[in-house]
């Protein structure tokens, strides 16, 4: 099996997505803004995870082979789907209620657990003899959301 064929090519639209658009997000979200005065123990647990949940995935062939692989697909397409969404409405909408909203603005920082249990469910393996399963890819997802949604948390509450 080729080794470029992995769940990192997954991650690919995001980290795009990300980079092109992150630039228009309102202002709170800016680096300047959202990473200022962030407590270093959320900090570090959310690079720490976010590093091995995106690093993880390219040791994770990708197959649509099982029933779970398939349902994997599904919430990675849905998941990236309302994640883009989530953005869309910050950037065109940054004063409705939604967006003012503490569901709102969170949105983009939870609407990823969708498409990263997708990843899991996908990468159901790793490219060698290993007792890896699913879930503690998406264990650790998880506890990155967690952090993500601590740091965002963060900055929601002083603004």
């Amino acid at each position: 099996m080729s080794y470029v064929l992995n769940c990192m090519l997954l991650l690919l639209p995001i980290m795009a997505w990300n980079g092109i658009f992150s630039n228009r997000l309102p202002s709170a979200y800016s680096a300047e803004v959202f990473d200022k005065d962030i407590p270093s123990l959320i900090t570090s647990g959310e690079n720490i995870f976010r590093l091995l949940v995106f690093v993880l995935p390219i040791l994770m062939p990708i197959r649509i082979e099982t029933e779970s692989q398939k349902l994997g697909l599904w919430l990675y397409v849905i998941g990236v789907a309302i994640y883009f969404v989530s953005w869309v409405a910050q950037m065109i909408f940054p004063q409705s209620l939604w967006s003012l909203s503490a569901f709102g603005f969170l949105a983009p920082a939870y609407t990823p657990l969708i498409w990263l249990v997708g990843i899991g469910l996908i990468g159901s393996s790793l490219y060698f003899d290993s007792p890896y399963r699913s879930w503690m890819y998406i264990l650790l997802s998880v506890v990155f959301i967690g952090f993500h949604l601590s740091h965002a948390w963060t900055v929601y509450s002083r603004n």
